[in-house]
């Protein structure tokens, strides 16, 4: 019906679509799919000329230069020509300023042709500007978060392939600058918002960090470990104040799909619906760890870290947010046994940045939610005791408890004015907020995810909302996945319940990664608590803490119970815990990494 003689446009039009069904053609011949795709392009091009359908003439020739590009017929070098006269054809229409996003994406087919025939100086001047464009296009968005975060999913590949041009290139800095200007766009802006003073004039579109200012965030001692994650391999980028570059650590293409596959067994179990009590996940994850640590040659990388770097900060990419790095074995000990200064961790060296911008001197004040749901104190109070033991070290401390631990009791009037809500005055001005609920990480909706209290659950949009934490040094979610964060965002967007309360103010997030055990984790949290009041590290205290509860024996922790902050009746329920459970004085308990290694800190480290 669609004849040219009929209806030329609609023909054209037809002969367009057609063509992009013979580029993803799957039967047939590939090389021959490819020429029935130029010959349709090519038809509609008779009719769809610049002089009486630019738009149109426009967007065939993009895919044009598409069908070129991968040409298998003829000489390569003719048709690599050819694809980029038909893209630079496309750009004369598709301008910047007329047409951004269109304009943007011929720049990224132009450039990633350059990028595959190893022009890697044309490719990085075409993604130099395909990049100003998409981020001009960013600062144009309105909508909300939730539009800028699928933007920034929809131009991952462009930053992902300017990484890869920079390190081909040997611009080892400027691949580290673009990894930074990629990752976590959302938490970062409205980081930087908070801190001014006029958020309508935010200077962010383009905006990073540069590498000098990421060596500024360390000292002569610390060192920085970034893994990328790209299409056929990651690599790790190690960073120090003294090296004019990064040491970089580069993975095979097997090594990634080894990670791949344990990631899914790993997560497939953790996730099981006939293991609720996750057993099997549990009693598999000394041997898992140990197998993560040979895939991501944890070894070699280390190898890299100069001698006198004795604090580390961790910094992963997208799905590696969910796992102890820390814990990972290296030898005969743990990461962070190999660090006497801490391992904590930064989603970014933005982040990080912003976060080390923070004053909070102060350690005074304790703010904490206790036991806020039946079964938690029902018969005993799962905690052992651990938040009352941990307020005797502030001056200053205001628990809420069992059913006083409410929402409504947080966030003053969030039952009657949802635009009129204020926050608890004692969590407002509290320089440590604690934590000791039930949590959940929502997959499905991140931003859903929250911590359980009596009439309610706080959630992370709750947070992001409502939270103003300005003289707030530390908060500490005891309580089970509430590090986890939305591993499906392929931008590396960092989406949990640590970036709520960054973006809130504080400056370090203590929060754990899978579901806790309580006895194991009130005595971190006491133990913690006790070696916070020794140091200002918070990253070496949890550290500290950490390794207490892996080593210490039966015998051990008896000991300790006598001078500890418990009550007498939590000794006495402790000891009985200890002397009934384990037979052998010299067993240690919760040395298995399910026990110590749930935690971590995001943020600061101080």
């Amino acid at each position: 019906v669609r004849t040219r003689s009929a209806f030329p446009v609609d023909w054209a039009m037809t002969q367009n679509n057609l063509g992009a069904a013979y580029g993803d053609r799957i039967l047939g011949e590939r090389a021959d799919n490819i020429e029935l795709a130029i010959a349709a392009f090519s038809a509609a091009l008779e009719v769809r000329t610049r002089s009486a359908f630019p738009v149109d003439w426009a967007m065939t020739q993009n895919n044009l230069g598409a069908a070129y590009g991968d040409r298998i017929l003829g000489e390569r070098a003719e048709n690599i020509e050819l694809a980029i006269a038909a893209y630079t054809a496309a750009l004369q229409v598709r301008t910047k300023s007329a047409f951004p996003q269109n304009h943007a994406e011929t720049l990224l087919n132009l450039g990633r042709l350059y990028q595959d025939e190893k022009q890697f100086d044309l490719a990085y001047n075409i993604f130099v500007s395909a990049i100003a464009t998409v981020e001009d296009l960013r600062g144009d968005i309105v909508s909300g978060e939730e539009a800028k975060r699928k933007q920034a999913e929809e131009w991952n590949q462009l930053y992902r392939r300017m990484v890869e041009v920079c390190l081909a290139l040997a611009r080892d800095t400027k691949a580290i600058e673009y990894i930074e200007r990629s990752k976590t766009q959302n938490l970062v802006e409205l980081l930087t918002k908070a801190t001014l003073t006029n958020p309508e004039n935010l200077p962010l579109v383009g905006s990073s960090i540069q590498f000098q200012e990421i060596q500024n965030l360390l000292d002569n001692k610390t060192a920085i470990i970034q893994w990328y994650i790209f299409n056929d391999c990651f690599r790790a980028f190690i960073i120090t104040r003294h090296n004019e570059k990064p040491a970089i650590w580069h993975s095979s293409e097997q090594d990634l799909a080894d990670l791949i596959d344990w990631i899914n067994e790993y997560l497939g179990d953790y996730y099981n619906p006939e293991d609720q009590d996750k057993i099997q996940w549990q009693n598999q994850l000394e041997e898992r760890l140990k197998k993560l640590a040979e895939i991501l040659h944890l070894e070699k990388i280390l190898d890299q870290v100069p001698k006198e770097c004795d604090r580390l900060i961790l910094i992963p990419h997208r799905y590696l947010h969910l796992f102890p790095l820390h814990a990972l074995p290296v030898n005969e000990s743990y990461l962070i046994d190999l660090f006497p200064n801490g391992v904590g961790y930064a989603p970014s060296c933005q982040i990080l940045q912003q976060v080390q911008l923070r004053q909070r001197p102060d350690f005074q004040s304790f703010f904490a939610i206790q036991n806020p749901t039946e079964d938690l104190y029902q018969g005993y109070e799962k905690d052992l005791g651990a938040v009352a033991a941990i307020k005797k070290e502030f001056t200053d401390a205001h628990i809420l408890k069992q059913d006083q631990a409410n929402k409504s009791e947080i966030l003053l009037g969030i039952n009657e004015n949802i635009h009129n809500v204020t926050l608890n005055e004692k969590l407002l001005k509290a320089n440590c907020a604690f934590f000791f609920c039930h949590g959940y990480f929502d997959f499905a909706s991140p931003q859903d995810s929250g911590l359980q209290l009596a009439d309610g659950n706080l959630t992370l949009a709750d947070i992001i909302t409502h939270f103003k934490l300005e003289n707030c040094r530390l908060v500490t979610l005891s309580a089970c996945e509430t590090g986890l964060t939305d591993f499906n965002s392929t931008s590396d967007e960092y989406i949990g319940l640590p970036s709520g309360f960054l973006l809130a103010g504080s400056t370090n997030v203590v929060s754990s990664l899978w579901t806790v055990d309580a006895h194991a984790t009130a005595l971190l949290m006491i133990k913690f608590y006790e070696e916070l009041q020794q140091q200002n590290n918070i990253v070496l205290a949890l550290n500290t803490a950490q390794r207490w509860l892996r080593d210490t024996t039966v015998k051990g922790f008896q000991d300790w119970l006598i001078n500890s902050s418990l009550t007498w009746g939590y000794k006495i329920y402790l000891k009985k815990y200890f002397a009934t459970n384990y037979e052998n004085a010299l067993t240690k308990p919760f040395e298995s990494p399910f026990y110590w290694a749930a935690f971590c800190n995001i943020g600061k480290g101080v």
